[in-house]
C-alpha cells in the first residue's frame, strides 16, 4: 500500500484566535487567555514595525545621502 505524500506532512493547527468570532460561550479563563495571546500578537506586531522602521531609515541614510 503506498503512503500518501499529504500523509507525512505536520498536521495545521486552526488558529486559537479568530478576529470577530463569537466570543459570548467562552469563559472567563478562555477570555482571559485570549486577551493575553492578543496582547502577544499586539507586542509582535509592534517589533515588526520597529524592524521595518529601522531598515526603512537604514535605506534612507544610504540613498538620500547628498553628494558634494
Amino acid at each position: 500500500m503506498a503512503i500518501d505524500p499529504e500523509e507525512l506532512l505536520p498536521l495545521k493547527k486552526a488558529p486559537e484566535i479568530v478576529i470577530g468570532q463569537d466570543i459570548s460561550t467562552l469563559s472567563v479563563i478562555e477570555l482571559e487567555k485570549r486577551i493575553s495571546a492578543l496582547q502577544g500578537e499586539i507586542r509582535r506586531s509592534e517589533e515588526a514595525l520597529k524592524a521595518r522602521a529601522a531598515t526603512k531609515n537604514a535605506a534612507d541614510a544610504v540613498f538620500n545621502t547628498k553628494k558634494s
